[in-house]
């Protein structure tokens, strides 16, 4: 082979190269495995020995590989074959289909020229199944305008059913019509035509209306009726039942007939049987306005809201005895009924209930809907029992009750104000008179404020336990709210009257100032009770539930009678005054003379203490018997009397011992049997009595210490003047006294009542007084 012939040899290697470059490069991927798998296997030379063996697997493994390349190319090669075949087959289909569809149209065309011929004959035929419709209505057409005049005279004469028939009978003469011309092939009807018809039947719509008039009239006044002559009831009831037939028929038709049904006719479905219950409710609530307007206000509340309990209670009854049997039993009229007053009660209390009402009308209509409206008189009568009155609904909203309780409370509120405002106006007039107070029939001191205001709360409260325990307990929580304010308001009365009487005790109006405040005390204790036995009356599910700030009204009784017995104190010590200068003087030393009339003010005052109820009694005297011992000590003192020996000393005590046996025995009413002498403080008279009659000098350190034992209150500035008015004691021995004293001074105990406390030393009357280390 030539050099040329080589070169052109080798063109189609190279040319593969070019066009398959994957070639190339897989070929030397091979032979780079095929090595490198070569060097691993034959690494040495005693390998050599195997390398037939692999030789001859590796053939194998070639010619297994070869063979199952050829086998794939050659199903490959066999089934592109078989969709060159299906493909030549199919273009051969569509070859013919297109022939086919040529020819087709061909025949198309030359056959629409016939259908043109057509159009006129369609029309002919229309025509004529017109003109046929008309010629077999001719009869019923010329028959409408007396059908309608006839019809239109039932319905004038009441002739309700008759009238219905023939109005039945019309509807169906138009609707047939206006099926014929609409066609039974579905073609549409022409709005000329349809007018037409409509135009020629226009009086069968107003027949419609005025039967529809007359219906509602007749069951509007069904109550009226069904108790003279319940005829033309049943038949407006006849009517509703024909009607919903005829609508639910068509209805029916027109949902299974499917494309072909016939249209509804005009005005349908009337739903004359909702319509029914509709007009049925406006008699009720046009009946109910009837009733309503009656006087309403005021007084006349409770009687109208019983003019609708005997309204409703009369028409129920006829509904229930002589409707029931007019209409078919699924219409359940007293059901209807009750539904409908209810709701017109529901709207007609609501407004009564935003009107300003006072507390006498709002408990009408409390009274009324939670207690009448449901009892055996309305809704829980033997004959509704079976009604399911659930379903109704409260009368009244649970928010518009709280409402309604609470615009009760606050006007009860505002008059119980009123009332003790003025009740508290005639009190104070009352301690102007020149009387004594009235007394009870065990011979306390009272007036009538106790009475009135504890009277007018218990009855408040047993009217509001008539309506529910939460009103009364509101109504009592609103009641001691008002006692305490009135006791405050007293309280202050109490004080203003103490200042006016201070500045002109000898003035008329004053007379029986003391007698009047006696019987504020024992008011006190009659409101006390009374405020108690309110507070107990209170659910114990309602304290604290309506107000976060309870009312606290037996702290302010409290508070009042303090006040008030400390002005009696006071007039106690006004009494006293005039004869308190003239104790332990010396011309009481020697006379005994302001003693007995001090006694005779006491008993007095503790005549007129009994006067009082208990447990205040027991408080005056022991007040009384209090200011009596401070002011005697007070009168000690003060040295008005200074012993100038042991016979003054002996003589002094002893007066000092007879005075408080003599006060003891004016205040024997207070020493019963558990009393404890000890605490008695006309004790102290006898102790300081003993302190100054004891005779030895030196004894007075230990008599001192026992002094500060039971009256720990007790100063060095007492004990210096009780030392002074003995008049024998050295300095020394003061000096060592008062040291103790001051050493050994006890902490007040628990419960004990000051007595020195309150007792004022005078300064000393020294002109000077030298710089020692004890005056420092």
């Amino acid at each position: 082979m030539s050099a040329g012939e080589q070169k052109n040899g080798d063109k189609p290697e190279d040319t593969a190269a070019e066009v398959w470059p994957e070639v190339e490069r897989a070929e030397c991927l091979a032979r780079g495995a095929a090595l490198k798998w070569a060097s691993g296997v034959f690494c040495r030379p005693e390998h050599l020995e195997r390398l037939s063996q692999y030789r001859k697997r590796e053939s194998q493994r070639t010619t297994s590989i070869h063979t199952r390349l050829k086998s794939m190319v050659q199903s490959y090669l066999e089934g592109v074959g078989w969709g060159l075949e299906q493909l030549r087959e199919a273009r051969a289909e569509l070859e013919e289909v297109s022939h086919a569809l040529n020819k087709t149209g061909l025949e198309s065309s030359r056959n629409a020229e016939g259908v043109k011929s057509l159009e006129r004959l369609r029309e002919v035929s229309t025509n004529h199944c017109q003109l046929l419709a008309a010629v077999s209505n001719l009869p019923r057409l010329y028959s409408v305008r007396s059908m309608v005049l006839e019809t239109e005279r039932l319905v004038e004469s009441r002739r309700l059913l008759e009238a219905h028939a023939r109005l039945m009978d019309l509807e169906r003469w138009q609707d047939d019509i206006l099926w014929q011309l609409h066609g039974a092939g579905g073609s549409a009807l022409s709005a000329e035509d349809e007018e037409l018809v409509n135009k020629y039947f226009s009086g069968v719509g107003r027949l419609v209306e005025a039967l529809g008039k007359e219906v509602w009239a007749v069951v509007s006044s069904a109550l009226a009726l069904a108790r003279q002559n319940p005829t033309p009831f049943v038949s407006a009831v006849r009517i509703v039942e024909r009607e919903e037939a005829l609508d639910r028929a068509l209805l029916e038709d027109r949902s299974g007939a499917g494309a072909s049904c016939r249209p509804l006719p005009p005005g349908r479905p009337r739903c004359w049987r909702v319509h029914f219950f509709q007009v049925l409710e406006e008699a009720v609530s046009a009946r109910f306005r009837s009733v309503s307007y009656l006087h309403t206000r005021g007084p006349g509340l409770a009687g109208h809201l019983s003019a609708l309990q005997h309204g409703i209670m009369a028409d129920l009854a006829t509904v229930r005895h002589l409707l029931e049997h007019c209409v078919p039993p699924h219409y359940r009229i007293t059901a209807a009924y009750l539904r409908a007053s209810h709701r017109c009660l529901h709207a007609h209390l609501a407004q009564v209930s935003s009107w300003d009402l006072e507390s006498g009308e709002i408990f009408a209509v409390l009274n009324w809907v939670l207690h009448i409206y449901n009892s055996p008189d309305m809704m829980g009568h033997p004959e509704l029992v079976e009604m399911d009155r659930a379903e109704l609904g409260p009368l009244i909203s649970t928010e518009g009750l709280e409402q309604l309780q609470s615009k009760y409370v606050q006007s009860v509120r505002k008059s119980v104000s009123e009332w003790m405002h003025k009740v508290l106006e005639v009190e104070l007039q009352d301690w102007q008179r020149d009387q004594e107070p009235d007394t009870d029939h065990e011979g306390f001191y009272q007036t009538s404020l106790p009475t009135i205001i504890t009277q007018m709360l218990e009855e408040n409260a047993r009217v509001a336990l008539m309506i529910g325990e939460s009103l009364r307990d509101q109504t009592i929580q609103m009641g001691l709210y008002e006692m305490e304010n009135l006791l405050n308001r007293f309280r202050e009365a109490l004080v203003q009257s103490g200042k006016e009487h201070r500045r002109d005790p000898t003035n008329k109006k004053n007379k029986f100032y003391l007698h009047y405040l006696l019987a504020s005390i024992s008011n006190c204790i009659i409101l006390k009770k009374s405020t108690e036995s309110l507070q107990q009356q209170q659910s114990s599910r309602s304290a604290g539930q309506f107000s976060r700030t309870p009312p606290n009204p037996l702290a302010a009784l409290d508070r009042a009678v303090r006040r008030a017995c400390r002005l009696v104190m006071d007039q106690l010590l006004l009494d006293l005054q005039p004869f308190l200068p003239g104790l332990l003087t010396r011309p009481w030393l020697v006379q005994r003379d302001p003693t007995p009339k001090l006694c005779q003010v006491l008993e007095t005052h503790l005549e007129l203490y009994s006067r009082v109820r208990t447990p205040c009694r027991q408080r005056l005297q022991e007040e009384s018997q209090w200011l009596m011992v401070v002011e005697y000590v007070r009168a000690l003192m003060q040295k008005r009397l200074v012993c100038r020996s042991a016979d003054e000393r002996k003589h002094l005590g002893h007066q000092m011992v007879q005075d408080g046996q003599q006060l003891r025995e004016i205040f024997h009413c207070l020493e019963g049997e558990g009393s404890v002498p000890e605490l008695n403080p006309l004790a102290l008279l006898t102790v300081l009595a003993d302190f100054i009659r004891l005779k030895d000098p030196v004894m007075l350190s230990l008599e001192v210490s026992g002094l500060a034992a039971k009256y720990p209150d007790i100063s060095e500035e007492h004990v210096s003047v009780l030392l002074d008015i003995r008049g024998d004691v050295s300095r020394d021995v003061r000096g060592t006294v008062l040291d103790m004293l001051e050493q050994s001074a006890p902490p007040l105990p628990a419960g004990y009542r000051p007595i020195f406390t309150d007792i004022l030393v005078p300064p000393s009357t020294l002109a000077f007084c030298l710089p020692t280390a004890k005056c420092a």
